[in-house]
């Protein structure tokens, strides 16, 4: 296989580091990089001889010059704020390459058809970076929910804490319109997992939904799932491991299942089945995109007052900035 060629939009956020290390590892070379941010110091790290933009149009011109000297650019990376995702999957099949995108792939489940339209007329495909999905403690779960049946449901508590500073809503991941919400840029992952273990949910309730806490349940055939979201960093969780860190698990009765380990070094694993064509598509993605649009769809009107969920009766934060 020949060193493929990268280019990253978005390669001053903290999770451009995680394709930067993937590509170099894999001997392939990053030949552009574009953020409006120019604090990418990261990049000589990896690749010193990167060009670097702050402008996408300037991005754009460069792209055409070295298409025109025979260069092929074989995939975009899109690491942008998430609901710049779409127009950036666009312009990267625009110039002919696949697109690998980190998730969510786009905030609307109707942006969806209009990518897949466009995957077809350029011949190229998008690829979101689903990583759950290939972590190992997958094959455990999936061979300890063997022994709940559709009469006799298992009881499932998915846990995700993510502590954030000020920072966080600050930012445009602070912005709902620009990342969704904490149930889109924090949950996304862990939802898009559910569905791949249990399929299509029966049923949604939504207990809490604000700026750093969303508190919930889903109903599957199979299961019961109560779901509990935060980057709040004061809180203690009792019984679940890694108390006041970053916590990723799922409990089904006494059994605890944690991601937080190896869940930052699973980009390597999910490029090179992205690089034999093995990816996951759009509609690997497409799923999870509609449950959390559902979620957040929710009217605040319609939010019930009280979760069975011990977690969301604790007291919450004001917004730093309300």
């Amino acid at each position: 296989m020949r060193s493929k060629n990268f280019i990253i939009i978005g390669v001053a956020g903290f999770v451009a580091v995680r394709h930067l290390r993937a590509i170099h590892e894999l001997n392939h070379t990053l030949i552009a990089a574009m953020d409006p941010n120019d604090s990418v110091g990261v990049i000589d790290s990896y690749f010193p001889s990167a060009y670097f933009f702050t402008e996408i149009e300037r991005l754009d011109r460069y792209i055409e010059k070295v298409k025109a000297q025979g260069v092929v650019i074989d995939y975009f990376v899109i690491c942008s704020p998430n609901h710049l995702h779409d127009a950036h999957i666009r312009f990267g099949l625009k110039h002919g390459a696949d697109v690998i995108c980190e998730k969510p792939l786009v905030l609307n489940p109707w942006n969806v058809e209009s990518l897949q339209n466009l995957e077809k007329e350029t011949d190229k495909k998008v690829y979101n970076i689903l990583q759950m999905r290939l972590h190992p403690e997958i094959q455990k779960i999936k061979n300890y929910i063997q022994q709940y049946s559709n009469e006799n449901k298992g009881k499932l508590i998915l846990s995700y804490v993510a502590p954030r500073g000020h920072w966080y809503h600050a930012s445009w991941k602070g912005d709902r319109s620009k990342s969704g919400g904490i149930v889109t840029n924090i949950g996304v992952h862990m939802f898009d997992l559910l569905l791949s273990l249990f399929g299509p949910p029966e049923s949604i309730s939504v207990y809490v939904n604000n700026h750093s806490r969303a508190v919930g349940s889903l109903k599957f055939e199979s299961v019961n799932v109560e779901w509990f979201l935060s980057i709040e960093d004061d809180l203690v969780i009792e019984d679940l491991p890694n108390k006041n860190n970053s916590i990723r698990c799922l409990q089904i009765e006494d059994e605890v299942f944690s991601f937080s380990n190896t869940f930052a070094d699973l980009h390597k694993e999910s490029y090179e089945a992205i690089l034999i064509g093995s990816g996951f598509s759009i509609s690997d993605a497409l799923p999870a995109i509609e449950i959390v649009h559902s979620i957040n769809s929710i009217s605040e009107l319609d939010v019930l007052n009280q979760s069975t969920h011990p977690l969301a009766k604790l007291p919450q934060k004001d917004h730093p900035f309300s």
